[in-house]
């Protein structure tokens, strides 16, 4: 394309090279295209945010005859403006245009002033792009697994070793690949890609590297049964205090009724499946005849308040009271009016308590609670008072647990004799996390996020105002709000004068907790209602206020909070389907305490969508769990690494279920399906990720360990499709890992913990501990019935050896015929052959 200039006129010509059908070329032509239009046009002035001189000059245009247009995207931003123009008396007529263009423009052909409120403002009419951390470099949940050669990780089997990276094997003629463990003088483990489960990243204490464990020796076993009796002596105690409440009479509530169904039916989005099952879990413990004691671990916004409601509702329609109990004035206000919004048109009265009431209308709400004209009290520490009577209590709820005092939680538990318990918790406390975990209470986990919902980014920064300019004017740019929290009351001032001489056109409000309670509420009220664009507060605002158009916060010396306060602040934002933004400041890392780094680093870690659980397991690495294990219980951690203290836990508390405990948990054990935890195949079939399909070693451990995680057939075609779009059609030796994984699914299932396919016999371990319930179950005496019935014509059989249950077939073809027999036994578990 070229240029030809005609004095004033400009006319496009385009330059081609024409072949003829003879592959000769044709000389060059002038091919004239339509005249583009010129504008007579010069680019804003700009005038410094100095509104005298933008006045002087909108008066000179108006003067010379032009129209005068102002662009903003957003509304709020033109209003500010007209209230500007009109303090300082400019009467000028001017047109607001509700879209947004990147520059304005003075066109004197057409006698037209087109400016933005960017340009006026000296703001960023785009976004700068952030540098530092980005979410994809932050280590999240899921990149903890992805090891580096050095890094030391437990086996549940063998103990604590060195990871060295991925190795082929040859086995039985076939290559596989294999993940190489170093142990003591060393020594070297091979783990087979289907036992990745066993392998963990070491987290023990921080600064101080482990000792590895020598292979063979039965070191690793002492330590693991140390670690899993100390368990079980504590948590014998936890378990009996449980059995103590299950057998104190409660009040069993009735199946659910119409109104029941009706107010589910009114919620306005769609339950998630985890809400779903934790409303179900609920409802049942209400319904059963001793008190109930859930612990709802949801992350915040993921819809605990719903399942509160939900439950408050059942109690109410049966003629019991429900007191919900929170930590702060804010929360008590919010959860009143979500309640009574969810409420409204159902026979249920509702009011809360909390500083804002007056002596008077406090004096009023405990006579009526006392005579049962009200239904769902909600309230802070002043529900804990003397003078609170209720008629008839039947429904307790604890919002954020971890935001009480001992002694508050001392008055709880006089409160809450035979009265059922519902506890939500964002994070809990270490001490309530092992209680649950520990099968001292039941705990249901809100996963799912709501649909649309983004992960926050999350960036530690040193304090910087062009970042805090930037981030301001980029969040009020968009229609949004911003939170900016710093936890000392005297220099909050301060703050916002810094605040305000950064966005000088920015609507700015301070908020803290010893304001007189009526400035307070109505400072918060201003800030819901978007009177207000930046919210400079203390952290009052961590629990209870639920703004959804508020999606960016910037947390000052955030080392100087706790983890979960911190998760509760970032929850604060990105609690609707806008990309959410949340900035920690602190000094450098090189001169905060060790703690204080940690928790940083977690939180920053752990910005996806339902990690709140994750904050709280890794609070309880840095804390330890309360005085709940004593002293020993770091030493453990510090001996086995973080993860495998979990599993040996889970372990200790699945032995005492089915032993010491059966009958109080027989009908948990009834239901129970699945008595193998892992299935270890061993096969001489080539399965792996070859490296000529995946050339990056630290890829192939990724997808190794992603495919391990699969747990059903929709997984595997997410993860099929996934490797065909990334790296092209599959090889037979990755379809073949395929199989070896559904294989695992139907081992779990019939009951065998171990699968060794070579050299044409199939051989597969029963479960290795004879006394588990497995051997009592229909489903085993239909194996062995089945096995009596074809064994000859299928040349199947079973060996028993002192330890060892097998079941044998001969003459196997490959892993066709496997997954044949296993098949078959599926069936018979079924009772369908």
């Amino acid at each position: 394309m070229r240029l030809i200039a005609f004095g004033q006129r400009q006319i496009f010509y385009h330059r081609a090279r024409l072949i003829s059908h003879n592959n000769t070329l044709i000389s060059p032509v002038l091919i004239p295209l339509t005249p583009p239009v010129v504008f007579q046009a010069r680019p804003q002035p700009s005038f410094n945010k100095n509104f005298e001189l933008l006045i002087a000059q909108l008066r000179q245009w108006k003067a010379e005859g032009y129209e005068i247009f102002i662009c903003s995207d957003n509304t709020k931003q033109l209003d500010r403006l007209n209230a500007i123009l009109t303090d300082l008396k400019a009467k000028v007529e001017w047109v607001p245009i509700e879209s947004a263009i990147s520059e304005g423009f003075v066109d004197e052909q057409l006698k037209m002033v087109v400016l933005t409120d960017h340009q006026i403002f000296q703001r960023f009419h785009q976004f700068k792009l952030r540098t530092g951390y980005t979410r994809e470099q932050a280590l999240n949940v899921r990149l903890l697994r992805d090891l580096q050669p050095g890094d030391f990780v437990t086996h549940i089997d063998h103990g604590v070793g060195k990871f060295s990276g991925l190795q082929k094997i040859e086995v039985g003629g076939q290559l596989q690949e294999a993940v190489r463990l170093i142990y003591k003088n060393n020594d070297m483990l091979f783990v087979g890609i289907h036992s990745l489960h066993k392998i963990s990243k070491y987290v023990g204490k921080e600064g101080t590297e482990p000792q590895l464990n020598k292979l063979g020796s039965d070191a690793w076993q002492q330590t693991k049964a140390r670690t899993k009796k100390k368990i079980k002596d504590i948590a014998v105690e936890l378990i009996k205090l449980y059995a103590k409440r299950r057998a104190t009479p409660g009040h069993a509530f009735p199946p659910d009724g119409y109104l029941q169904n009706e107010l589910e039916a009114s919620f306005i989005y769609e339950d998630t499946p985890d809400q779903v099952k934790s409303t179900a879990d609920v409802k049942a413990d209400m319904e059963k005849d001793y008190p109930m004691d859930r612990l709802i671990c949801g992350d915040v916004g993921f819809g605990k308040t719903e399942i509160a409601v939900r439950a408050a509702f059942k109690a109410a329609t049966d003629g019991k009271q429900t007191a919900i109990l929170v930590p702060t004035t804010i929360l008590a206000l919010q959860h009143y009016r979500t309640f009574s919004e969810r409420l409204a048109d159902l026979p249920v009265t509702v009011d809360f308590v909390n500083r804002f009431r007056t002596a008077k209308e406090k004096k009023e709400i405990m006579a009526n609670l006392a005579a049962g004209k009200i239904d769902i009290v909600i309230g802070t520490h002043a529900l804990l008072g003397k003078d609170t009577k209720f008629k008839d209590l039947g429904l307790l709820v604890i919002d954020e647990e971890q935001k009480f005092g001992v002694a508050a939680k001392e008055k709880l538990r006089s409160l809450q004799v035979n009265v059922d318990t519902l506890t939500l918790t964002a994070t809990p406390i270490p001490r309530t996390l092992q209680f649950s975990l520990m099968a001292a209470r039941d705990m249901s986990i809100l996963r799912t996020p709501p649909p649309n919902r983004q992960p926050i980014h999350t960036e530690i920064r040193v304090f910087n105002e062009d970042l805090i300019k930037d981030a301001l004017y980029y969040e009020i740019h968009r229609g949004g709000q911003v939170f900016f929290v710093h936890n000392s009351i005297k220099e909050l001032p301060k703050m916002v004068d810094i605040l305000r001489r950064l966005c000088p056109d920015v609507e700015i409000h301070l908020a803290h907790g010893q304001m007189p309670p009526e400035t307070l509420e109505q400072v918060l009220i201003d800030f819901i209602e978007r009177r207000s664009d930046v919210l400079v507060c203390t952290n009052i605002i961590e629990t209870g206020l639920d703004i959804p158009n508020a999606n960016t916060i910037i947390i000052n010396r955030a080392d100087m909070f706790g983890l979960s306060d911190l998760h509760q602040l970032r929850g604060r934002v990105g609690r609707s389907n806008t990309k959410a933004f949340c900035y920690l400041f602190a000094p450098p890392f090189s001169v905060l305490t060790p703690e204080a780094r940690k928790r940083l680093k977690t939180i920053e870690d752990f910005s996806e969508l339902g990690d709140g659980f994750q904050v709280a397991m890794r609070d309880m690495d840095i804390r330890g769990a309360g005085n709940l294990l004593g002293g020993e219980q770091s030493g453990f951690i510090a001996d086995i690494g973080y993860e495998t203290y979990q599993k040996i836990l889970d372990e200790a508390i699945l032995e005492l279920k089915e032993t010491d405990f059966k009958d109080l948990f027989k009908d948990e054990l009834a239901k129970k399906s699945d008595f193998v935890r892992d299935v270890i195949i061993e096969t001489d079939v080539e399965m792996r990720i070859p490296d000529e399909y995946v050339t990056n070693t630290q890829e192939r451990l990724a997808l190794y360990t992603q495919l391990n995680d699969i747990k059903d057939e929709e997984g595997i075609e997410r993860f099929r499709t996934m490797l065909v779009d990334r790296f092209g059609r599959l090889p037979v030796p990755v379809n073949t890992l395929f199989e070896a994984l559904r294989m695992q699914w139907m081992c779990k299932k019939i009951g065998f913990e171990r699968l060794v396919l070579k050299g044409g016999k199939l051989r597969c371990y029963f479960l290795s501990k004879p006394q588990s319930p497995y051997y009592q179950t229909e489903e085993f005496g239909r194996i062995i019935s089945f096995i009596q019935k074809y064994g000859r014509k299928m040349n199947i059989s079973v060996k028993q050896t002192t330890k060892e249950f097998i079941f044998v077939q001969d003459d196997v073809r490959g892993m066709k015929q496997t997954k044949s027999t296993l098949e078959q036994l599926m069936l018979a578990v079924e009772g369908k052959v």
